[in-house]
């Protein structure tokens, strides 16, 4: 089915006023609304003062829906996130009161510095998007994600996400710091303020969920989802390879690559995405053995090397 030109206008808008905000940064502009559109959670790993909150209110106040922005710590429990049950003597009986989590956006900023009882909270939330509190499931507002930074420098005070989560984030991001030029104009286009304050939304959470609808139609050839499935399937063989990424990972890498090309005003999926987003699909779903050290190898070097192995298709299309 071909892609309606409203939903590559309406991704372009949403583009252009996030590249107003955070200068320098198209391309993880884009890595940001593959997640959202392919119905994904991303995580933002860097430095402090790169902007990874402000791209997400930016992303937020593009949409004309809930926002929320948690700041993680060690006193932070599960219910002030999910919400509790409150009683209420006038009606003899309990009622429940959310947390932030029952919104559109939800930023978990510094997302490791919540113990690990708490980040649990949010395996729920991420996998089937409800949250059970006193034996009662209640539903997340849809369409919904998840957002989280952690500051990859800093280790006092914080709690490694466990691969169980990690696997739950369908892509992880670095901003990194801006080029010259770019740092330039951001201190000149901060002089008057935060342009994100400012900023007006161009869509509705209805259009944004329709969008995700229209990603899963995008057509994937059977030979490139071979293409995408050998690369899986080589981080599991791969002998420095102690976890490698699940079946879960592949379906949210066959996802990520349909709104990757929907991104790119096509409805249908290129070798070239699958190897584009190959790092920021599997880089955190894979945990190496500790003799991958002696030779200085990381997940991201052992992912070139695989992508140098693994055979690219010719026939794509029907």
């Amino acid at each position: 089915m071909p892609l309606r030109p409203e939903s590559t206008a309406i991704a372009s808008s949403i583009r252009a006023n996030l590249e107003s905000c955070i200068l320098g940064k198209s391309f993880e502009i884009q890595l940001l609304l593959t997640a959202l559109l392919a119905g994904g959670h991303i995580l933002i790993e860097d430095v402090p003062g790169t902007g990874k909150t402000q791209l997400i209110r930016a992303l937020a106040r593009s949409m004309s829906g809930d926002y929320r922005r948690i700041q993680c710590n060690p006193d932070i429990l599960p219910s002030d996130i999910t919400g509790v049950s409150v009683y209420h003597p006038r009606d003899e009986m309990f009622h429940f009161r959310p947390g932030p989590v029952m919104t559109n956006i939800l930023l978990a900023d510094e997302i490791n510095r919540a113990t690990t009882k708490t980040q649990s909270a949010l395996l729920e939330v991420m996998e089937e998007r409800n949250v059970t509190v006193d034996g009662e499931t209640y539903e997340l507002p849809h369409p919904f994600m998840l957002c989280a930074t952690q500051n990859p420098i800093d280790f006092e005070g914080t709690y490694t996400l466990p691969e169980a989560q990690l696997d739950r984030f369908m892509l992880r991001i670095s901003l990194g710091y801006p080029d010259a030029e770019t740092e330039r104009n951001l201190l000149l286009t901060h002089q008057q303020g935060q342009p994100v304050d400012t900023l007006q939304p161009v869509t509705g959470m209805e259009e944004i969920a329709f969008i995700q609808q229209e990603v899963r139609d995008i057509y994937i050839s059977e030979p490139v989802l071979d293409y995408l499935l050998d690369i899986v399937r080589q981080t599991r063989e791969h002998p420095l390879v102690l976890l490698g990424a699940s079946p879960r990972a592949a379906l949210s890498f066959m996802m990520a690559c349909k709104a990757y090309a929907l991104l790119q005003d096509r409805d249908y999926v290129l070798p070239d995405d699958v190897k584009t987003l190959t790092p920021y699909v599997l880089g955190h779903r894979i945990l190496l053995r500790p003799e991958s050290r002696l030779d200085g190898t990381d997940a991201g070097a052992l992912l070139d090397k695989l992508l140098q192995t693994v055979r690219v298709p010719v026939s794509m299309r029907k």
